[in-house]
């Protein structure tokens, strides 16, 4: 409609936008004193970037087009393929571990709900180059961090941390098999948002057993330690991050989460989440270790770890608690 901006897309007027710069400096500071560089990157990118990385049906997520030169674009949906893409391009140049970050504006073409709108700004910091979860606790820390240089503490957020080769290792050692994986992996995604019943009949769909099932929702419920001495070796880089965390101070921030999966296929070990306390909002970060996307766009294969901040969601934290 005429005068009006598209449906999830904003305006910002001074105050909105002294609000977003705000929240920039904020990003950059933080970033500066751990040591990332900042880049950028295009707006518009191959759409084959995004559909080799996450498959043909994350075409529906995104503004896609054919452009006069007759190729398949896309306005970029999130920042790390095109990372990839980067730092593929001259990898053997690079010092390593690449430390940077980006304050990319994503687009995805998405029905619009409460903290997920048509288009919003991303803190995106990631490590390349360094395999150890000590890595993974850093930029878990740096989250932290963030929050608290907002003035939010463990009372109002908390980083509740998985991996995605325990819960595997878990779900193969109840009898599960290779195939059974991405339906257990969506279930477990799920629990919390999802009625149990309605899991119930998607794992009954998907040929699960009782035994089966009831394997799936055990490990969704599994939290703290407990889950470290479940699954013994495999998860001692989880053991290992989260000693970190704590040797930093930050263990009131810190909860281990099985339900915590992500649902972008590319993770390979260590996920984390950053929720509201309440548990009113969307998450307000999401990250954890993608070790083999390098390889996916053409590149040699580094170990990575990293996530992204939105915000929206953030913005709206923010104005609840008063901080703005």
């Amino acid at each position: 409609m005429e005068g009006k901006a598209l449906p999830g897309f904003r305006d910002f007027y001074p105050e909105d936008l002294s609000l977003r710069n705000h929240i920039f400096a904020t990003w950059r500071s933080v970033a500066g004193r751990y040591g990332f560089e900042e880049y950028d990157g295009p707006p518009l990118e191959s759409l084959e970037l995004y559909t080799k990385k996450s498959g043909e049906e994350i075409v529906q997520q995104l503004y896609s087009f054919r452009d006069k030169g007759d190729r398949d674009v896309a306005l970029r949906p999130e920042m790390t393929p095109t990372l990839a893409r980067m730092v593929a391009a001259r990898a053997q140049g690079l010092k390593k571990p690449i430390r940077w970050f980006s304050i990319p504006q994503l687009f995805r073409y998405e029905r619009q709900q409460r903290g997920r709108l048509g288009e919003h700004f991303q803190l995106n910091m990631d490590i390349i180059g360094e395999a150890g979860p000590l890595a993974d606790a850093e930029l878990m820390a740096a989250a932290v961090d963030i929050m608290r240089a907002f003035g939010l503490g463990p009372t109002d957020v908390q980083l509740r941390i998985s991996d995605r080769k325990v819960i595997r290792s878990l779900l193969l050692g109840r009898g599960l098999t290779e195939g059974q994986l991405p339906v257990a992996f969506a279930v477990i995604d799920r629990s919390e948002r999802v009625p149990k019943n309605v899991l119930e009949e998607m794992l009954g769909e998907a040929g699960y057993a009782k035994r089966e099932a009831s394997a799936v929702f055990d490990i969704a419920a599994l939290r703290g330690k407990d889950v470290l001495k479940t699954a013994g070796e495999v998860a001692e880089p989880l053991g290992q991050a989260v000693q970190a965390l704590e040797s930093m101070g930050l263990a009131d921030f810190v909860s281990i989460d099985m339900t915590i999966v992500r649902g972008l296929a590319y993770y390979t070990g260590i996920v984390f989440e950053l929720f509201d306390r309440k548990g009113e909002l969307r998450a307000i970060c999401g990250g954890g270790r993608y070790d083999r996307l390098l390889e996916l766009v053409g590149g040699e294969p580094l170990p990575a770890v990293g996530f992204g901040m939105g915000d929206v969601v953030l913005g709206e934290l923010l104005a609840q608690r008063g901080l703005v």
